[in-house]
């Protein structure tokens, strides 16, 4: 789904850059809500080295296609619509200016379609299940589940219309449309088993910190004297039975080590949904040359080093590394400006 230059005009491209900026300027000022909570900086920045890293496991969806995540509802489930918008982004970042990966010129589109949409769609429709689904913590996997599978289709219609307004070539917008769509509803499965394999094993240890699963439990009443009053609160549990978030923290950096080290070596090499059909379709007959194309990591290899594996996975790993350094500090200088700003000399106690 990372468009390149080249396959959306200038005048479109300024447009969907004007909207990401906006999204960006709204999420910012509503993460600083979402942050909170200490803990949820951290996993943050977690968050989006983990999207990088999965990003990276095309797996194969048809015959000579293949499909990766896109993260838009695994990033809003964990960490809330506004935080989730900002980790995709900081991803899509990161992925064309090192990686050449997503057109510079094409950022805005990018940001758009596989932040934005992703997370809005997923989000709403997440949260529209939960309220009608049981109080339970397999409703909050159910949801994450549909609310994937549908945010990728969503994508691949947001991509239609861009294309349909700024498209560069001169090809039938309903092939467009039945082709992006048909490939991307197979991806959605895929993204909808990964998005509820992570939410249900974050849930499973740390429901606490999986911001789509708060308030999933009613606060309890007892009938007093006539009157329903609040129960008590329960005892917490010691900190030293439970998992701790430095444990989950360092799990969920390894993993994504471990998968853009190591597993993407792996990955389904066919081309992804919009590669494939551009190809077919002739939408990429004007794609330009990447600006960062002589990058040292670009194409996820670093360069000088001839041995593939080794390439392949060095790449990986400094992009998780980098991603999770990038992410954590935006997240952390977010939290550090809503606590100045609720400081008791900013509100005149």
């Amino acid at each position: 789904m990372h468009v390149p230059d080249g396959f959306i005009d200038a005048p479109t491209s300024a447009v969907t850059g004007v909207v990401a900026a906006g999204a960006l300027a709204v999420s910012l000022r509503g993460a600083r809500r979402e942050l909170g909570e200490e803990r949820t900086a951290p996993l943050a920045g977690l968050v989006a080295a983990f999207i990088f890293a999965v990003q990276m496991l095309n797996f194969p969806v048809a015959a000579g296609t293949s499909g990766h995540l896109l993260g838009g509802a695994l990033a809003a489930i964990l960490v809330g619509p506004y935080t989730g918008v900002l980790c995709v982004s900081v991803v899509l970042l990161m992925q064309g200016v090192l990686f050449a990966d997503g057109g510079l010129t094409a950022l805005g589109v990018n940001i758009t379609d596989m932040a934005l949409v992703t997370t809005v769609v997923s989000y709403a429709v997440f949260r529209g299940l939960l309220a009608v689904l049981p109080r339970k913590r397999r409703s909050v996997t159910v949801a994450s589940f549909a609310a994937a599978l549908l945010s990728v289709p969503a994508a691949a219609v947001a991509f239609t219309l861009i294309y349909a307004i700024g498209g560069t070539t001169d090809v039938s917008i309903g092939k467009v449309a039945t082709a992006m769509i048909g490939v991307h509803v197979l991806i959605g499965i895929g993204e909808a088993v990964i998005t509820a394999l992570t939410v249900g094993a974050v849930i499973a240890v740390r429901p606490d910190l999986v911001h789509g699963a708060r308030g999933l439990r009613r606060r309890l009443r007892l009938r007093v004297n006539g009157e329903l009053v609040d129960a008590p609160e329960p005892v917490a549990v010691p900190a030293a039975a439970r998992t701790s978030r430095r444990t989950v923290w360092l799990t969920g950096l390894v993993a994504s080590l471990v998968l853009a080290g190591f597993v993407s070596f792996y990955a389904s090499a066919d081309p992804d949904g919009l590669e494939k059909v551009a190809h077919d379709k002739g939408i990429d007959t004007k794609e330009k040359e990447h600006a960062s194309a002589d990058s040292p990591l670009a194409d996820y290899g670093v360069k000088d080093v001839s041995d593939a594996r080794l390439s392949g996975g060095l790449a990986g790993v400094i992009g998780v590394g980098v991603t999770v350094v990038a992410g954590s500090a935006v997240f952390w200088a977010l939290r550090r400006r809503r606590d100045a700003d609720v400081s008791p000399a900013n509100t005149g106690l």
